[in-house]
């Protein structure tokens, strides 16, 4: 449906509270979109400059002062805006059903919690308006629209399907222990802190693929804490590690960390690993 349509659609909507939620959803929708556009434009004045016009000349041709293409260049979102999409971004993370009381009820990790909010702390500072959903133990689909979904191979079989597309990783189980596994050499990256409780140390997967015209981010860690270790990394690394004309993205992640549990440090071990149609 266009915006024209959409717009017609909420003003003629009789039901007063649905004419409200829905105007609320496009507003947000509206919001993202004009910022993904200020930064498409800081983009395209970039790439004007590098091939070879001053920006005397590309404010010329755009219609605006020199000045205006400086605030431009200062104040529109950073090109790795987009390593997460247009907007806004729903972030995921396992949910889990305890059955050790008489009336099961649903947590969360806290160290899922804890990626999640860094994540999304990410997404702010990105101009990326986000929103929350929870993974079931059964789901196999992401929701649509861009999307962060934080679940290891144990928590729900969405992880396996995520992984399918990756070219150059995958998620195997050997001798009852999750490893990541470089495809092409078949070295194995498993959880130091699983073998031994001693060594604070754990092992986190990085994923972005590009699926009709939506970005699908996917941190999974060997346990709840190496998720934590890769958001912690993304964070210092994303500028870096976006490319704009990758379909697919992935890498391993090692982090340190305390017995908070939080992280100290995070390194990449291996990758990036991009794929292009």
């Amino acid at each position: 449906m266009d915006g024209a349509n959409e717009f017609d659609e909420v003003r003629s909507d009789p039901d007063p509270v649905r004419r409200g939620q829905r105007a609320t959803e496009l507003i947000t929708l509206y919001q993202q979109r004009a910022t993904e556009l200020a930064r498409l434009r800081r983009e395209a004045i970039e790439e004007a400059h590098r091939t070879g016009l001053t920006y005397t000349e590309i404010a010329e041709r755009l219609g605006i002062t020199k000045g205006r293409i400086s605030q431009i260049r200062t104040n529109a979102p950073p090109p790795e805006r987009a390593f997460f999409g247009v907007g806004p971004v729903a972030v995921g993370i396992p949910r889990r059903d305890d059955a050790e009381n008489e009336h099961d009820h649903l947590h969360f990790d806290v160290s899922y919690q804890a990626t999640r909010q860094r994540v999304e702390v990410d997404l702010a500072r990105l101009s990326l308006a986000s929103t929350r959903f929870e993974i079931a133990p059964e789901d196999e689909q992401v929701p649509t629209g861009d999307a962060v979904v934080i679940c290891g191979p144990e928590s729900a079989p969405v992880t396996e399907n995520l992984l399918a597309a990756d070219d150059a990783l995958s998620f195997e189980k050997i001798d009852g222990t999750w490893c990541l596994i470089e495809k092409a050499s078949g070295r194995r990256y498993s959880s130091p802190s699983r073998a031994d409780l001693a060594n604070r140390i754990d092992i986190g997967y990085l994923g972005r693929r590009v699926e009709d015209g939506r970005v699908i981010v996917h941190i999974a860690g060997m346990t709840s804490i190496g998720s934590m270790g890769v958001a912690h990394w993304l964070t210092d690394n994303v500028s870096e590690l976006y490319e704009p004309s990758a379909d697919f993205t992935s890498a391993v992640i090692e982090c340190d960390f305390d017995t908070e549990p939080s992280i100290t440090d995070s390194r990449i071990v291996a990758g990036p690993f991009t794929s292009r149609e």
